[in-house]
């Protein structure tokens, strides 16, 4: 028709009746649609992080709560003689970070950690896997080993130092056998509940023996391991720091008895805080790589 402009931008549609309408424009639809798709990239990072965020802000406002009720009762209530103080504790820190008295003790403490939870991990693990595989022996040896496993680590020291004297041996295979029967346990009990009947799925489906282990055990059992490798974080700090406590001139564990020999409270509970950072940063280690490990399985609401 003369005097109509055509707009280049526009697009027909079926009307239903035969006829065809023009449709709206795709631009004129783009910023309507740009407010709705923006909220909801603004909103996805609270989604995905917000109950996260408000767990470690609270975490962190009952921690300052804690330190500062503590500095405050410090002296009027509490006997500084025997509980020092936050404040104090951090100036010790300070000293021993500035002399270097930190790094070089703290640097043979996770060492000692490190290589103990290694050897007792990876050692837990394959002998879980094996003796658990083979019904018969694992029935035969589990009472000996729950009884292995009852024997107070501390009562081993002694012996430990007579076999391997005061070094950085004995901490590490102190630290390895604390590590060693937590993991092996539960590799053990993570390979014995793998639901048989998938087992003999595979094995109908002429599977080898082979494929078994690689595509049912190994999987269905990995939960019992990595439950293992987080129990046992905290015994490897403690295998490694009873044998600096029983017999050592370095490590953490040193610190503490050097502390208390000299009555100085403010650098026991410096040496305590960095072991308690130690075992922290190691279990959110653990646990990062257990979630990520975990992605594999599928959900609760996916079931």
């Amino acid at each position: 028709m003369i005097g109509t402009e055509r707009n280049p931008k526009a697009t027909l549609r079926d009307s239903g009746g035969g006829s065809l309408e023009p449709a709206a424009s795709v631009d004129a639809a783009a910023p309507a649609a740009a407010g709705p798709l923006r909220e909801t990239i603004q909103r996805s990072w609270w989604d995905r992080n917000g109950r996260a965020t408000t767990i470690w802000g609270l975490r962190a406002l009952v921690l300052a709560g804690f330190l500062g009720l503590w500095q405050v009762l410090s002296g009027p209530v509490l006997d500084e003689t025997f509980l020092s103080k936050p404040s104090k504790v951090i100036e010790r820190l300070g000293e021993w970070i500035g002399d270097g008295t930190l790094l070089r003790h703290g640097a043979i403490t996770l060492q000692e950690i490190l290589l103990g939870f290694a050897i007792g991990a990876v050692a837990g693990a394959l002998f879980g896997y094996l003796l658990a595989s083979l019904s018969l022996l694992y029935e035969v040896l589990d009472p000996f080993m729950m009884a292995l496993y009852s024997i107070p680590k501390v009562a081993l020291a002694p012996l430990f130092i007579v076999w391997f004297g005061i070094g950085l041996e004995m901490k590490v295979i102190l630290a390895a056998v604390s590590v060693f029967f937590l993991v092996f346990l539960n590799t053990a009990a993570g390979v014995r509940e793998v639901d048989r009947g998938l087992i003999d799925a595979v094995r109908l489906m002429g599977g080898s023996k082979w494929e078994v282990i690689r595509k049912v055990i190994l999987p269905h059992s990995t939960g019992g391991v990595l439950t293992g490798l987080k129990v046992a974080i905290p015994y490897a700090l403690i295998g490694a720091v009873i044998g600096e406590l029983v017999a050592s001139n370095q490590g953490l564990g040193y610190l503490i008895n050097d502390s208390v020999s000299q009555f100085d409270i403010a650098g026991v509970f410096a040496a305590v805080t960095v072991l308690t950072l130690l075992a922290a940063v190691l279990n959110l280690i653990v646990g990062t790589v257990s979630a990520r490990l975990n992605k594999w399985k599928p959900s609760a609401d996916a079931a």
